[in-house]
């Protein structure tokens, strides 16, 4: 393969580079010498890496080349880089969990994920920033630093996936993996504008992945376009017995439905709570998608999703108990190398009762049947991703209309209910605000039917037609 004028290819999106590396139009070492070159010259404003696996990455561009040279392509994934949170373990490669405490912590095996992306040919080209512990939804709290949201770098990236959703907005990889409990994963991608897949509970291995909350934590990607997320999903998915929440399930191409008409589906659009409390911005540019997926052909129905402060409430609950059991020993043996944000949230659950955790497990079920009576009449349900547009850097609190509302929570409000029941959630971008900041559109589906969530992103990404990279 030899060099090539295609000058731009750092801007493509995954599947066109796939198609040109597939052509032997380009070359995955040229990909990535290039690619590194643009992490060297941007990361240090964005503070997006952690580590970034220069020789590693070259050696496996190498072999990816000479694999294609002779025929033997692996799929879309062979020979594209491909970013991970750095609470994702790496074999003999640097994971921090964005911690002083494993700064220079090495494991010894792959993430179950990460063997997925090696065997389908993808170039690992280093680890992202994250959120101490992966236990903020702003992503300005590691020991590594904040995050900068490439629209504007005095504002929050979102969390705690920050440098995946800043490196994927920011052409620094062609997709990146991140982990969404409370909103982790949809929370960055609305922020940097891009595509992120919360896939249902239990269909991405948690296997190698630092956890936060057991019953909650989900593995998914993010990407410049829906499209590449599903083929991205399609790598990632799979049972995997070395995790115990993994599912099994047949397999699926979450591409199938991509490109079919949605004349004559029906989407909900929820009476309360999703649409309480918007910022006008939020709320103008959400309202008009809907307006859009009415255009397309699908009608609009006004549905009732109840008990969903009591479910967020439960969801808080359930996070805090299960993430102060994960650190409990180490908040023992290392209190002075947690962030101070970070360590109080994780003490403060020391005061929740057995019996408090027990009875919010109860309102699970509750949750999981709320969301399917609400889903029952209709294909899909859409909310606003956020409610807010990206606060700056460094700020706690916000104002909304007449009250102060703390901005961890307002952030993750709309995102953390299907984290608590499992159900499948894509935030995709539908606009900017008067400041070009990104806007997020939610699009909620029932369990395992993530590749229906395409179809509706995918129509709706096709008409709106933004602007996917900065």
């Amino acid at each position: 393969m030899g060099k090539t004028n295609h000058e731009h290819f750092l801007q493509w999106d995954l599947l066109t580079l796939s198609a040109a590396i597939k052509r032997k139009e380009l070359s995955p070492v040229e990909v990535t010498q290039q690619l590194l070159q643009r992490i060297d010259a941007i990361n240090a404003k964005l503070n997006a890496y952690i580590t970034v696996f220069y020789e590693d990455a070259l050696q496996a561009a190498v072999q990816t080349e000479k694999e294609i040279a002779v025929g033997h392509w692996k799929g879309p994934l062979h020979g594209i880089p491909i970013a991970l949170k750095d609470v994702i373990y790496t074999k003999n490669a640097r994971t921090t969990m964005g911690s002083e405490i494993y700064k220079d912590f090495i494991p010894d095996y792959d993430a179950g994920v990460v063997e997925k992306l090696k065997q389908a040919g993808a170039i690992i080209i280093g680890k992202l920033n994250t959120h101490q512990f992966a236990y903020g939804s702003t992503g300005d709290r590691s020991y590594f630093g904040a995050v900068k949201n490439p629209y504007d770098l005095t504002k929050i990236t979102g969390g705690s996936s920050s440098g995946s959703g800043a490196a994927v907005a920011a052409a620094l990889c062609y997709g990146a993996l991140g982990t969404d409990t409370g909103g982790s994963i949809r929370i960055p991608a609305t922020c940097c504008g891009i595509v992120g897949m919360k896939p249902t509970f239990g269909r991405v291995s948690k296997y190698g992945v630092y956890p936060l909350s057991w019953t909650m934590d989900h593995v998914g990607p993010m990407t410049r376009t829906v499209l590449d997320n599903a083929v991205l999903l399609n790598v990632l998915s799979g049972y995997d017995e070395r995790d115990p929440y993994s599912e099994r399930t047949k397999d699926e191409d979450f591409t199938r439905l991509i490109g079919q008409s949605i004349q004559g589906t029906v989407i909900g659009v929820p009476s309360s709570y999703y649409y309480d409390n918007l910022d006008p911005e939020v709320d103008s540019k959400v309202r008009n998608a809907v307006e859009i997926f009415k255009s397309l052909g699908a009608r609009v129905r006004v549905i009732d999703v109840t008990n969903l402060e009591t479910i967020f409430m439960a969801q808080r609950l359930t996070l805090s108990s299960e993430a102060f059991a994960v650190h409990k020993d180490t908040l023992e043996k290392f209190p002075e190398q947690y962030d101070r944000e970070v360590k109080e949230r994780l003490l403060r659950a020391e005061r929740i009762k057995a019996h408090e955790y027990v009875l919010a497990q109860q309102q699970r079920h509750k949750a999981k049947h709320a969301f399917l009576r609400a889903l029952s009449d209709v294909d899909v349900i859409v909310t606003p991703t956020l409610p807010i547009l990206p606060p700056n850097i460094e700020q706690r609190e916000i104002k909304m209309k007449d009250n102060t509302e703390p901005v961890l929570s307002t952030l993750v409000r709309l995102t953390s209910p299907t984290n608590f029941n499992g159900f499948p959630s894509l935030s995709i971008p539908c606009g900017f605000s008067e400041s070009g900041l990104p806007i997020g559109l939610q699009l909620i589906g029932r369990p395992w039917d993530e590749a229906n969530l395409y179809r509706f992103a995918y129509a709706f990404e096709r008409e709106a037609s933004l602007p996917n990279l900065i």
